[in-house]
């Protein structure tokens, strides 16, 4: 039975890979972080490790000790919590103190960088779950108004240019104003204080960055992002095809159909 390894932060994404990794016949070894990852997940996961954010060391002699040659990293990590709830071991430390630079990405790449150095093969997130990802087209039956399409046309390359800084991944615009941008704070925080600005046809942009490493961090939204846009009366969700995920689309497509919201796959070709 082949080996691979879970980092798993929040979220649903890791207890969806857990169940699809077993039936494909891997021997899936959990590190799970205290304070992100769902406890729920023990009830998944038959071999779990759970590690405060920092103890990189204990993370590699998990994955040594079980022959983890393969692993994932998959799930949210708060980013306000990094900087209240990190534990950093000597290993941390030494890798803390060679970057060049703290941005989402770099930090990401660097520590995949550091496991595969050690031996450990990171592997995109959906390499068993390709039905996660967003195929281009419009997912409800409501499609965006003119003025919600020339919003989506100014806040498509606004999102992209706040990515390329590694800001963030979600813009929400009305009316050609930018009410909200994405910052440490989050995606549903973002929906919520921009949404609150406006009182109809609020459009939230949520895209891949462009130097997005397809291996982890993926835009992703499922029912709850609808509901949270429900909450604010935002009218419109538009995600970049073939570099985001969903994890419940169905819900996600039911719920957007009762609210009247419009979901729309796009990429750079559509621009």
């Amino acid at each position: 039975m082949k080996h691979i390894g879970l980092i798993a932060g929040g979220g649903p994404f890791p207890k969806f890979f857990l169940e699809k990794a077993e039936k494909k016949g891997y021997k899936v070894f959990t590190a799970a972080y205290i304070n992100e990852a769902d406890e729920e997940l023990k009830k998944y996961a038959v071999h779990i490790e759970w590690l405060r954010l920092g103890q990189v060391g204990r993370l590699l002699k998990y994955f040594k000790k079980n022959s983890v040659k393969e692993a994932v990293m998959i799930g949210t990590i708060k980013k306000t919590r990094i900087f209240s709830d990190i534990r950093p071991d000597f290993k941390a430390l030494s890798f803390i103190a060679s970057l060049k630079h703290t941005h989402d990405d770099s930090i990401l790449v660097s520590f995949a960088n550091l496991l595969e150095k050690e031996g450990i093969k990171i592997k995109p997130s959906t390499f068993l779950l390709p039905e996660l990802i967003n195929k281009k087209g419009c997912f409800t039956k409501r499609k965006p108004s003119k003025t919600e399409i020339e919003d989506i046309l100014a806040g498509w390359p606004i999102a992209k240019q706040i990515g390329r800084f590694d800001v963030g991944q979600c813009v929400v615009v009305s009316n050609g104003a930018v009410l909200a941008v994405e910052a440490i704070d989050g995606t549903d925080a973002t929906i919520l204080r921009g949404g609150k600005l406006a009182d109809k046809e609020v459009v939230v942009v949520k895209i891949s960055k462009p130097d997005q490493d397809l291996r982890f961090d993926l835009p992703c939204a499922g029912s709850e992002t609808i509901e949270i846009m429900h909450s604010v009366g935002a009218s419109v969700l538009v995600l970049e095809a073939g570099k985001s995920i969903s994890f419940d689309r169905d819900e996600m497509i039911r719920l957007a159909d009762k609210y009247n919201i419009c979901i729309q796959a796009m990429d750079d070709d559509d621009f």
